[in-house]
C-alpha cells in the first residue's frame, strides 16, 4: 500500500482538505467554485465562459504577463466578486503573495468598502483559514472596513475614487468608477478622467510591476473606459457584450482556459471601433496594427446571450425593458453592450446613410456649413467644414467633410485654402456668428479672409441636437448621401454616437449646411441689386 493511500484511509477528511487545496491553488476559477459557499452559502455558483474570461486575465495580472487591463461586462456579471473579493484573496493566500498591497477605488466609498468586507469575511471563513491560515496574521491595530493589514505588510484600502491620495499599491482597481447619473454631468464625468489620468498612475507601489485593473459597464462614450481606449493607453481590453456582435468580437493576448485548442489568429486594431478584426486590414494605412491574438468569445450567431442559465432570454428582454424606459436605446447599448451609443446609431443610424461614387450628372445648390474651434489640444473640439449639395432632385449629397484641430492663425489659414478649393461659383461658405459685437467683428473679418466667395454668417439657436432634427429627419428617410471618401468612417461613427457622444462637430456643421440650403429665400419686389462680393447676415 502506497503512503498516499495509506493517509488518506488513516484520515480522509484531511486527505479531502489538502486535494481541495492543491485544486484550488490551481486557478481562480477553482478558487471561486471551491470558495464560494464560504461566503455565499445559500447561493449557487454556477460559473460560465465568460467568468472563466475575466478569471484568465486576472491571472495573467498575477503571473505578470499584463499589467494594465480593462474588463466592459454587463451589470450582474459577478464582475465584483471576482476582481474585488476572490482575487486578491487568490493571491495573498493560494498564490503565496501576502504582501501585495491593494487600493480598490470605486464612484463612492460605500462600494468599495462592500467588497473589501467580504474579502476580508472570505479570508476569515473557515475553509479559507484551514488551508492558507498559516501564510499571515492580521494586524490587530489596522482591520477597519476601509482598511486592514497583515502580519506580511500586505494591505487592503478602499476608497471613493476622488480621494486617492496618501498610500501605494501593487494592485490599484477601479471598479464602477462612474455612477451612471454621475456620467451624464460632464464636470463630474471630466473630474473621474482628470483623477484616473493625474492620480491613479501615482498610486502605484512600483511603476515597472504593478498593476491597474478598471472594470466597468460603459455608460458615456467619454467615460473612464473611453478615455483608455482612445488615447491608446496600453490596456488589454476584455469586452463582453450581453448579445453578440460579431463586428465587435473580443480577441485577446490571452489564451482561454475554456476553448479546447486554440489557437491565436492575425488581426489588426480598427481604431475607429476599438475593436480587432480578423478581416483583410485597410491597404491606405500604414500604421495599421497587425498581432496574433486568440478569439475570446465562444459566441458564433449576433444577438447570442453572454450567459442564458443566468440572464435567459425573457430575464434580458426585462432588463433591456427597465433599461431604455428610462434611458432609452442608449442605455441598453452602453451598460448592455459595452458601447455607448446604440448599434447602427441613435438619433442617425448607420444603415440609414446611403452612398454614391461620383457626383457625375448631379446639379444642385452647394453649401459648405462650418463649425467653428480654435484650440490643437488634443481634448478641444474640431473646427468642421460640412460641404453639401441639394439636388435638383431632392436628395442630400455630403460630398467633403474637412476637420482639423489648429491654432487660431493656423484655423484660418485652412479655412481659406478650403474655400479656395471649393472655388468661387455657386457655393456658399455658412459660419456661425457669435452674439454682440464680437460676433460682427467676427463677421467683417471672415469678409475680409474669403474676398470674392459668397459668404453667410447667422447665430445659433438652440442646442446642437435641436439644430439636428431636420438634418436627422432626412437622413432617417433615406434621403442623404455620402460621396465616398477617407473622411466617410469618422463621420459616421460620430453620427452614430451623436447626442450622447464626445464630438458632435460634424454633425452641426451638416445642419447648419442643411438648414441653409432648405432656408427659403426672400424675394425683394422693385428692387434690381447687382450680387455682392460676399454677404453678411
Amino acid at each position: 500500500m502506497s503512503n498516499d493511500i495509506a493517509l488518506a484511509l488513516s484520515d480522509p477528511s484531511h486527505y479531502l482538505s489538502e486535494l481541495e487545496r492543491f485544486e484550488a491553488e490551481q486557478s481562480l476559477i477553482n478558487f471561486m467554485r471551491l470558495g464560494w459557499s464560504a461566503l455565499e452559502p445559500g447561493v449557487e455558483f454556477v460559473p460560465n465562459w465568460g467568468v472563466m474570461a475575466i478569471c484568465d486575465h486576472l491571472e495573467a495580472v498575477t503571473n505578470g504577463s499584463i499589467r494594465r487591463l480593462l474588463i466592459n461586462v454587463p451589470p450582474g456579471s459577478t464582475k465584483s466578486m471576482t476582481t474585488n473579493v476572490f482575487w486578491p484573496a487568490y493571491e495573498w493566500g493560494p498564490k503565496g503573495l501576502p504582501h501585495y498591497r491593494y487600493i480598490s477605488f470605486a464612484h463612492e466609498v460605500n462600494l468599495a468598502t462592500r467588497d473589501n468586507v467580504r474579502c476580508r469575511s472570505l479570508i476569515n471563513s473557515e475553509w479559507y483559514q484551514s488551508k492558507w491560515g498559516g501564510n499571515f496574521d492580521w494586524k490587530g491595530d489596522q482591520n477597519a472596513k476601509v482598511y486592514y493589514e497583515n502580519s506580511k505588510t500586505g494591505f487592503r484600502q478602499a476608497c471613493a475614487a476622488n480621494a486617492l491620495t496618501g498610500r501605494r499599491g501593487d494592485r490599484v482597481i477601479g471598479d464602477d468608477p462612474h455612477s451612471v447619473e454621475g456620467a451624464e454631468s460632464d464636470a463630474r464625468r471630466e473630474e473621474m478622467l482628470r483623477v484616473f489620468s493625474e492620480t491613479v498612475p501615482t498610486r502605484l507601489n512600483k511603476q515597472a510591476e504593478s498593476a491597474i485593473v478598471v472594470i466597468m459597464q460603459r455608460i458615456h462614450e467619454r467615460d473612464v473606459a473611453g478615455h483608455i481606449l482612445a488615447k491608446e493607453l496600453g490596456y488589454e481590453h476584455l469586452m463582453l457584450p450581453m448579445r453578440f456582435e460579431e463586428d465587435r468580437r473580443c480577441y485577446s493576448v490571452v489564451p482561454p482556459s475554456y476553448m479546447d485548442n486554440s489557437k491565436p489568429v492575425e488581426v489588426w486594431y480598427d481604431k475607429q471601433s476599438f475593436a480587432w478584426k480578423d478581416s483583410e486590414p485597410p491597404k491606405n494605412d500604414d500604421e495599421v496594427k497587425i498581432e496574433k491574438r486568440y478569439n475570446i468569445d465562444k459566441r458564433k450567431t449576433d444577438g447570442e446571450l453572454l450567459d442564458p442559465v443566468r440572464f435567459p432570454k425573457l430575464a434580458v428582454e426585462e432588463l433591456e425593458n427597465a433599461l431604455s424606459s428610462w434611458g432609452g436605446s442608449y442605455a441598453i447599448a452602453g451598460q448592455l453592450q459595452q458601447r455607448p451609443a446604440p448599434r447602427g446609431g441613435g438619433m442617425f443610424k448607420k444603415d440609414d446613410f446611403k452612398f454614391v461614387d461620383s457626383l457625375a450628372g448631379c446639379k444642385g445648390q452647394i453649401v459648405r456649413g462650418w463649425d467653428l474651434a480654435a484650440s490643437d489640444s488634443k481634448k478641444s473640439p474640431w473646427t468642421v467644414g460640412a460641404k453639401l449639395m441639394k439636388t435638383n432632385d431632392g436628395r442630400i449629397i455630403i460630398i467633403d467633410v474637412n476637420r482639423f484641430r489648429k491654432t487660431p492663425g493656423a484655423v484660418e489659414n485652412e479655412i481659406k485654402r478650403t474655400c479656395e478649393q471649393d472655388g468661387k461659383a455657386d457655393i456658399t461658405q455658412d459660419f456661425p456668428q457669435d452674439p454682440g459685437q464680437a460676433g460682427k467683428i467676427q463677421s467683417a473679418n471672415l469678409g475680409k479672409l474669403l474676398h470674392g466667395h459668397t459668404v453667410k454668417t447667422s447665430p445659433e439657436s438652440g442646442d446642437k441636437e435641436k439644430r439636428a432634427e431636420p438634418f436627422a429627419a432626412q437622413v432617417e428617410l433615406g434621403n442623404v448621401f455620402l460621396l465616398r471618401g477617407e473622411w466617410n468612417d469618422t463621420f459616421i461613427n460620430e453620427a452614430c454616437s451623436f447626442p450622447n457622444g464626445e464630438y458632435k462637430d460634424q454633425i452641426d456643421a451638416c445642419s447648419r449646411a442643411y438648414g441653409r440650403l432648405v432656408m427659403k429665400r426672400k424675394r425683394k419686389i422693385g428692387v434690381v441689386e447687382a450680387a455682392p462680393v460676399y454677404q453678411l447676415y
